[in-house]
């Protein structure tokens, strides 16, 4: 399966990347739950800041956490962004890291995207989360089932609405 980063995501699905990026930077701040996979193979879940700028999706993690060892050992990783207060509305992202030290620009460009949160100490390690499949769910009110559920994988020619395109 391929990979995408956000500016492909969002080029092949803008409304998807829209409302995704809505729902990460609804607190103000960019705050979603990163999985990622323990040696035992067991998962483990981590609050982050995963930040939309320069064109791809990243996130700082303390280079001697847990996580960052999850990450550099086995890059698969999920996002899931937090909840909205009003409705169950779901942003959900499963794909590959990849470890990189950043140019000085684009370390200012992710730590003025991520503000108010702080991020990008000298202690963590900068991932680019490179996109594989997308799924949001929309609910109409709190409590609604089943949501209107709208996929998008990497390489395949996919409409917003997970339907074959013609």
């Amino acid at each position: 399966m391929g990979s995408a980063s956000w500016a492909e995501f969002e080029a092949d699905a803008p409304e998807l990347a829209r409302k995704g990026r809505a729902l990460l930077y609804q607190h103000g701040a960019p705050l979603g739950f990163l999985g990622t996979v323990r040696p035992d193979g067991g998962p483990r879940l981590h609050p982050v800041c995963p930040v939309v700028a320069e064109g791809g999706l990243w996130v700082y993690v303390l280079r001697h956490s847990p996580k960052a060892a999850d990450l550099r050992r086995d890059r698969r990783f999920a996002l899931h962004a937090f909840l909205p207060e009003q409705v169950d509305d779901e942003f959900f992202i499963r794909g590959r890291a990849e470890p990189l030290d950043p140019e000085p620009a684009l370390h200012e460009a992710l730590v003025a995207a991520a503000k108010p949160a702080s991020i990008g100490s000298p202690e963590e390690q900068l991932f680019q989360l490179r996109l594989e499949r997308v799924l949001i769910a929309t609910y109409a009110y709190r409590g609604q089932w089943p949501p209107v559920y709208k996929k998008w994988a990497a390489g395949q020619a996919r409409t917003e609405a997970g339907a074959e395109r013609s």
